[in-house]
């Protein structure tokens, strides 16, 4: 079945509901490709907050904003998409507002705002409320006010279909292959643009706050057809995650006051991070808990844990403020937060890197900004790279309306102007092949045990500690899963609703996207961020201030190349808190 539209939008999470929405505002025809019913997005699992600098609490200012962005990005941010952000996202948490969105309110009427993870006033000199919030459901909150205007708007949703292919000629984007789960038709979908907002890909690791879904699907599917990913070896693991299965207990609880304590009940934080302590940027938290375990000074039988303690909080902020995190942990651990110290461990959550744009979403295929005509890309999928080495808590919701927005728009301007391409049903023909592979195979491996063996390696060798070694074998271990997928068998040969043929599809993309983190890990030689090298423990800024652009090469091999970072007023500086 084919299908026609001017803007097509992959993804229907926050980003590409902001895109589809703000295109549509451009007075073109606008559809939303997802693989989810929309209110079903990872965007509705965020908790914390997205940061602006409001000033509701007090005295604020976007250039503070602006600084603990490139700092916590460990200098590797682009500075002319830092300065856009942290000027427009103080506008789009308005806009938010006057959409309909119900943050919580301070006394005066205004939007209420908390303290998070490496936000700071006057330059680091101490924690600053920044965060608006709606208790601990900002993003489900932010999700349901953008589809609901979404719905208003009359934009055309193709829900539960799954981009297998996108359709590339002579560097122009001219329509995508999807998969349909009701019926196992494949659709072929024209576009005169295409915005690509399909998420991350925290399902390569074993221990993740990701939903199943997040695969990468569509970083690998540009990969394969020779478009890099930008700074791949960036992959931020959450502190607080819920130890063992990962499931996300916000920053906004330390924001709260909450204190991480070790084995003895020390909080430890006071050692590492002397001014803001619990509040310091996520892949520094992140690795000082693995100090303290390495040391021995964790909690537990195996002393493998640390502790989020909120038992010095008043009941009435953890139910309130906190409502989520006291029903997960007392739903999966038995533990209540007002009388118990919760167990917690870093979780793999946030892709720093991914697609390469500008920053007005535009797809770019190398060092030099060379524009992919029509193709665009915003939220997790992308690298603009406002992130840098180390995405600051609550940047991310910012991220999806700022530049999801832009990317909607430009998206919107570009196909105003530009002509529908023909194209025949013969564009279905790799993914047709792909799916009859995967239905007649027989003997091989299943998708489960692939999985949960890509999953484990991942986390042994490439998550919050690297080093050359374990991640060479990492590389080999990774094509012998890649000759292993070949023969991967799926017990369900139906058509309709067949999830394990889609599981298998997914599988293709995670390995896709892990060999492209592991080869860029490898490849930098240095400490940065979320990267850390324990055999390059320093961060070399005269060999590696710029971006990585990992390309996808035949027979399992990569090549790099490189671009250079924007720099701006904040020189960089040593990283202290």
């Amino acid at each position: 079945m084919a299908h026609e539209h001017d803007v097509i939008v992959v993804g229907a999470g926050g980003s590409g509901l902001t895109s589809a929405l703000y295109a549509a505002n451009q007075g073109v025809n606008v559809a939303v490709v997802s693989k989810l019913y929309p209110t079903r997005s990872h965007t509705g699992a965020a908790q914390g907050g997205i940061g602006a600098a409001l000033g509701n609490v007090e005295e604020d200012h976007w250039e503070w904003h602006m600084f603990d962005t490139i700092k916590g990005g460990d200098y590797l941010t682009d500075q002319d998409a830092a300065e856009l952000f942290c000027k427009e996202v103080i506008d789009a948490v308005i806009e938010l507002e006057h959409m309909g969105l119900p943050f919580d309110r301070l006394p005066s009427g205004k939007i209420a705002q908390r303290r998070f993870g490496g936000h700071t006033k006057e330059f680091g000199k101490a924690a600053v409320h920044r965060a608006a919030h709606a208790a601990d459901r900002t993003g489900h909150m932010i999700l349901q006010t953008l589809y609901q205007q979404c719905v208003k708007e009359g934009i055309t949703f193709y829900n539960e279909y799954h981009v297998t292919d996108l359709i590339l000629e002579g560097g122009v984007a001219q329509g995508l292959v999807a998969y349909e789960l009701a019926s196992g038709e494949l659709h072929t979908f024209k576009a005169k643009a295409i915005v690509v907002a399909s998420g991350g890909y925290g399902r390569a690791w074993k221990t993740t706050s990701n939903a199943y879904t997040l695969t990468g699907d569509m970083q690998a599917i540009l990969y394969r057809k020779g478009i890099p990913l930008e700074d791949m070896e960036f992959y931020q693991f959450h502190p607080t995650g819920l130890f063992p299965l990962g499931i996300l207990l916000t920053e906004g609880a330390r924001g709260e006051g909450g204190i991480l304590r070790n084995g003895s009940g020390e909080r430890f934080m006071e050692r590492y991070a002397p001014t803001i302590k619990d509040l310091a940027p996520r892949d520094m938290v992140a690795r000082a808990m693995y100090m303290e375990v390495r040391e021995g000074k964790g909690v537990g039988p195996r002393k493998d844990y640390v502790l989020l303690d909120l038992t010095h909080l008043p009941p009435e902020t953890i139910h309130n403020k906190l409502p989520d995190i006291a029903e997960f942990a007392q739903i999966y651990l038995g533990v209540d937060p007002t009388k118990q110290p919760v167990p917690v461990m870093p979780t793999a959550h946030y892709a720093m890197g991914g697609i390469p744009t500008t920053v007005n979403g535009e797809v770019v295929t190398d060092g030099n900004n060379t524009v992919v005509k029509g193709l665009y890309a915003a939220g997790e999928v992308a690298c603009v790279s406002l992130h840098g080495a180390n995405r600051l808590g609550t940047n991310s919701l910012g991220d999806l309306v700022v530049f999801g927005r832009r990317a909607g728009v430009a998206a919107a301007k570009f196909a105003k102007d530009a002509e529908f391409y023909d194209f025949t049903s013969e564009v279905l023909g790799p993914s047709r092949e792909r799916i009859e592979k995967i239905l007649n195979a027989q003997g091989g491996p299943s998708v489960a045990d692939m999985r949960a063996e890509l999953q484990q390696t991942m986390q042994d060798r490439a998550s919050v500690f690297r080093v050359e070694s374990l991640l060479q074998e990492q590389t080999e271990v990774l094509k012998e899963l890649f000759d292993k997928y070949e023969k991967v068998v799926v017990q369900d040969r139906g058509t309709k609703y067949n999830t394990e043929l889609v599981e298998a599809i997914e599988l293709g993309y995670l390995l896709e996207v892990s060999e492209a983190t592991v080869h860029s890990c490898l490849n930098r030689r240095e400490s940065r961020g979320a990267h850390a090298r324990e055999d390059y423990p320093e961060r070399n800024d005269k060999e590696w201030l710029k971006h990585t652009l990992v390309y996808k090469c035949p027979n399992r091999a990569v090549k790099f190349a490189y671009k250079e970072v924007v720099l701006g007023k904040f020189e960089p500086k040593a990283r202290t808190y």
